[in-house]
C-alpha cells in the first residue's frame, strides 16, 4: 500500500487526488486501486437545463470528496433519485498517471427508465488490468422527451435523446481527463447491458460519439428494428415526428391544452415521468443524434466502425411475459406479425402438446435480442473493418422434468453479475465462468480479441462462417449461431416491415 500510495503523491502530491474538469477532487485510496463516486461531468439538469443537452460542469472550490455514489436518476417508484444525476465513477488500479491503461465505459440498462451505477462495484474488473468508468444518464420523461416546443428551442431542431448525450458528454469527459488516473484516452471500449446495450449500439451509429471509443461490447442490445409506432420488443424506435405527437397529446392531457415549457420545467419531477418505457421514455430516431434507421445507416457504412464483441442468453424470452397458452401465443404472434405469423409459427414452434416452450419463446428473444446482434454482425461484417466477435450465454442448471422450471434456460440480465465478477455461485462452475468472461471482456479492451492465455479459442464471426461463441461453465467453445435458420424468417419479416415505413 505504501508504494501505491507514494507513486500517487508524487503525482498529485496528495494521495487519491486529481485534478479535472471542474476542479480537485479526492478518492479513497485502497490496497490495490483507488476508486473515485460521484465525479459531476455535466451541470445538474434541472431548471431550465430540464430537457437540455448537457452543458458544462459548474467548477467548484477547494477538494470535492468524492467517495460515494451520487443519487440514481429520477425514475419511478426508486429512493434516493434526484434530477441532479450526471455523476461518473472510477476504479483505477494504476499507480502512476503513465501507464496508459485501457479504460472500460460501462452503461447500465433498465429499459431507459431506470438503472443507475450504484449497482455495479468495477473492482473486480479493474483488478484484471483496466480502468472502470460508470457514467449515469437521464431516463424516462426526463432523458428522452420530444415535444415541437423543444424542437423549435433546440440549436439542431430536435428534442429527446437526452439521455444519449449524457453519455457522449459522459465519453467526453473521459477523453479528456482518465490520462490523469493512468488511463489511455486512445483505448476507451464501451460497454452496457439491456438499455445500456442498446445504447452502446446507437453510439455506434451516432457521428456526435465519433472518436470517443475504439471498441464496443452491447450485452442483449443492438437497435437494428424498423421504426414502428406500434412499440413492440425490438420495434422500439418512434420517429422524431411521430414521438412528438403522442407527447403534445400527452402535454395537453397532462398539463393543459396551452401548456408552457416554462410550466413543465417548473413541475415536480415525478409529474412528468410517466410510464416505463413507451412514448416519451425511450430513445428516438431525430436526424442528429440518431440520424436515421440503424439497420440501413450501417448498410450503407455510415457508422463508427470499431471492433465489436456483442451477444444475448439463451432464455431472454422468459423474461418478457411471453404468452403461456397455446391460443394466447398464436393470437400475440398473428397480432404482432401479422402476414408473417404462419411462418414465424412454423419457425418457432410450439410443443409437441402445444405448450410454449424453450422454442416458441425463442420468437421473442430473436426479435428483441437475437436477431437484432445477428443483424449487427452481418452487417458489419459486410460492410465495415471493425473486428466482430458473436456470443451466447447459456449458464443454467438442467431442471428436472417435475420442475416448474423444467426446461428454463438463461434469462435477461443474468450475464452481468458474471462479467463483474459476482455470480451468486448457484452453481459450481459460476465462478469459474466468470473469471473466463472478465479474462475476454478486458483482454478484447485491451486489444481488441477477447482470446488470450489460458482460454478457449474464440473465432472471430464471418458471414461465411458464422460462428457463435457459447460461453457455459462447463467450458466455453464455438458454436453455429443457434436458431439462425429461424431468424431468417424474422429477417424477412423486418425487411417486410421496414418497407411499409
Amino acid at each position: 500500500m505504501a508504494a501505491a500510495l507514494g507513486l500517487w503523491a508524487c503525482a498529485s502530491q496528495v494521495p487519491g487526488q486529481v485534478k479535472v474538469t471542474g476542479g480537485t477532487i479526492q478518492g479513497e485510496v485502497l490496497e490495490d486501486m483507488t476508486v473515485y463516486k460521484g465525479i459531476p461531468f455535466a451541470a445538474p439538469p434541472v431548471g431550465e437545463l430540464r430537457w437540455k443537452a448537457p452543458q458544462p460542469v459548474v467548477a467548484w472550490d477547494g477538494v470535492l470528496e468524492c467517495t460515494k455514489f451520487a443519487p440514481a436518476p429520477m425514475q419511478g417508484g426508486g429512493q434516493g433519485c434526484s434530477e441532479d444525476c450526471l455523476y461518473l465513477n472510477v476504479w483505477t488500479p494504476a499507480k502512476s498517471p503513465r501507464e496508459k491503461l485501457p479504460v472500460m465505459v460501462w452503461i447500465y440498462g433498465g429499459g431507459f427508465a431506470g438503472g443507475s451505477t450504484d449497482q455495479y462495484d468495477g473492482a473486480a474488473l479493474a483488478r484484471e488490468g483496466v480502468i472502470l468508468v460508470s457514467v449515469a444518464y437521464r431516463v424516462g420523461k426526463l432523458g428522452f422527451l420530444t415535444l415541437p416546443a423543444l424542437n423549435a428551442e433546440d440549436p439542431h431542431g430536435v428534442s429527446g435523446n437526452y439521455g444519449i448525450l449524457d453519455q457522449i458528454a459522459g465519453l467526453q469527459w473521459v477523453h479528456d481527463n482518465i490520462a490523469k488516473f493512468g488511463g489511455d484516452p486512445a483505448k476507451v471500449t464501451i460497454f452496457g447491458e439491456s438499455a445500456g446495450g442498446i445504447s452502446v449500439s446507437m453510439l455506434c451509429a451516432s457521428p456526435l460519439a465519433k472518436g470517443l471509443f475504439r471498441g464496443a461490447i452491447s450485452q442483449s442490445g443492438g437497435s437494428f428494428g424498423p421504426t414502428n409506432p406500434r412499440d413492440f420488443p425490438g420495434e422500439n424506435m418512434l420517429t422524431l415526428a411521430y414521438a412528438q405527437e403522442l407527447n403534445d397529446a400527452w402535454a395537453k392531457a397532462t398539463f393543459g391544452e396551452n401548456y408552457t415549457l416554462e410550466q413543465l420545467r417548473a413541475a415536480e419531477p415525478r409529474a412528468v415521468m410517466g410510464s416505463f418505457g413507451g412514448s416519451g421514455g425511450w430513445p428516438v430516431t431525430d436526424g442528429y443524434v440518431i440520424p436515421d434507421d440503424q439497420y440501413k445507416m450501417y448498410e450503407a457504412g455510415n457508422y463508427n466502425d470499431v471492433d465489436v464483441l456483442i451477444g444475448y442468453n439463451s432464455d431472454e424470452g422468459m423474461s418478457f411475459g411471453f404468452a403461456r397458452g397455446n391460443g394466447s401465443h398464436e393470437e400475440s404472434t398473428r397480432a404482432r406479425y401479422e402476414d408473417y405469423a404462419d411462418k414465424l409459427l412454423a419457425a418457432y414452434p410450439l410443443e409437441p402438446d402445444g405448450k410454449v416452450g424453450k422454442t416458441a419463446r425463442d420468437l421473442t428473444r430473436d426479435a428483441a435480442f437475437g436477431w437484432q446482434t445477428w443483424a449487427w454482425a452481418r452487417l458489419q461484417e459486410k460492410t465495415g473493418k471493425g473486428r466482430v466477435w458473436l456470443y451466447y450465454f447459456d449458464q443454467h442448471p438442467d431442471y428436472p422434468t417435475d420442475s416448474p422450471r423444467y426446461g428454463q434456460a438463461s434469462p435477461h440480465g443474468q450475464d452481468v453479475a458474471y462479467v463483474f465478477g459476482n455470480p451468486q455461485e448457484v452453481q459450481p462452475t459460476d465462478k469459474q465462468l466468470s473469471e473466463w468472461m472478465m479474462a475476454y471482456w478486458t483482454n478484447f479492451a485491451k486489444t481488441g480479441d477477447p482470446n488470450g492465455a489460458g482460454l478457449a479459442e474464440w473465432p472471430r464471426f464471418r458471414n461465411d462462417n458464422p460462428q457463435s461463441m457459447l460461453l457455459t461453465g462447463s467450458g466455453c467453445h464455438a458454436i453455429p449461431v443457434p436458431s439462425e435458420k429461424a431468424m431468417w424468417v424474422l429477417d424477412e419479416y423486418f425487411a417486410w416491415r421496414r418497407s411499409m415505413e
